[in-house]
């Protein structure tokens, strides 16, 4: 996947060194209202000058904890993405946007789609994504407008610092979720919800597993490709029938199972039929011309394939005539 996101090399300092300047410097202004004569005009120049310039040194303090990183921005131009954690100061006037590079999980509520053969389903699915490249995340979408119009608040319409980068990444989340109910829909109408007699050997969405995961995590990552963003995983976790065609198909997966189970009677049935007429003529047991016969297969397949206990009835008679 071609890459927009190039590393930061311009001017950082420790944290704690620039801490260390930004006290001295305050401490110095202060001192130079009583040391330089005090009251007069050079004194409190210094000493403001020293005052302003030590408070626009605070801006630019910035840490970064692991898998969080920095898309540095000065005046409109993008001067590369900031990852070494730490406690850093920059230039004040670079406008460090905050990212976070951790894994997120993204429940899609289930969603009604058509299968291939047109039969409305509900399916829903799980993911989990994270960002990849900082630059298309930022300026390839239009996230930070979503941003903003998350994180107003109140009459004075204004973003606090603190709420940032949730904001950020919620309008990310936003993006990710409307891709993923697209793709879903697009993997969705691929695939019929289970097999018929149309499609008896095709994969489908009940047995589909992996591959149609897999199928879904490709769709996935192609979508959201251009916004800088990976799936680390797709799962779909939750597949059913529309209500209005559930009791329906309901029953035709008991129709289904019913004709199964029957199929396998019948063949237990035949063979054990099979198996006492061969013993009976073998061990000479009983002589049965093929009238008897018939009546016979005929007596014992009803008694094995009915439902309920069959009642027997006693014969005394004879098998002659």
């Amino acid at each position: 996947m071609e890459t927009k996101e190039t590393l930061f090399t311009g001017f950082k300092m420790n944290g704690f060194v620039m801490l260390f300047i930004f006290f001295v410097l305050l401490g110095g202004s202060i001192a130079s209202f009583f040391i330089i004569e005090p009251s007069s005009g050079l004194s409190i120049a210094i000493g403001v000058l020293g005052i302003i310039i030590s408070f626009l040194i605070l801006p630019g303090f910035n840490q970064l904890e692991p898998n969080e990183a920095r898309a540095m921005v000065f005046f409109g131009k993008y001067k590369g993405t900031f990852r070494k954690t730490g406690f850093f100061w920059f230039n004040p006037f670079m406008d460090a946007k905050k990212l976070s590079l951790r894994a997120r999980n993204l429940d899609v509520e289930p969603i009604k789609v058509n299968d291939k053969i047109g039969n409305p389903i509900l399916i829903g699915l799980v993911l989990v994504w994270k960002l990849k490249d900082t630059y298309k995340a930022m300026f390839e979408i239009d996230s930070q407008t979503m941003a903003m119009s998350a994180g107003t608040s109140g009459n004075n319409n204004q973003v606090s610092v603190g709420n940032a980068v949730a904001n950020r990444m919620n309008a990310f989340e936003n993006f990710v979720k409307i891709q993923s109910d697209a793709a879903l829909r697009q993997v969705a109408g691929q695939y019929a919800y289970d097999n018929s007699e149309a499609n008896d050997d095709e994969l489908t969405l009940r047995s589909g597993g992996d591959e149609v995961n897999e199928q879904l995590e490709q769709k996935l990552n192609e979508r959201l490709a251009m916004a800088g963003m990976e799936v680390v995983e797709a799962r779909i976790n939750y597949l059913a029938y529309a209500p209005e065609i559930a009791a329906v198909m309901l029953r035709r997966q008991q129709a289904s199972a019913i004709i199964t189970a029957r199929e396998k009677i019948v063949e237990g049935a035949v063979s054990m039929v099979k198996m006492a007429l061969h013993k009976l003529s073998e061990e000479e047991i009983v002589e049965l011309d093929e009238e008897k016969k018939a009546a016979m297969v005929s007596n014992l397949l009803v008694v094995l394939c009915a439902d309920e206990a069959a009642q027997p009835v006693i014969n005394a008679g004879t098998l002659n005539h």
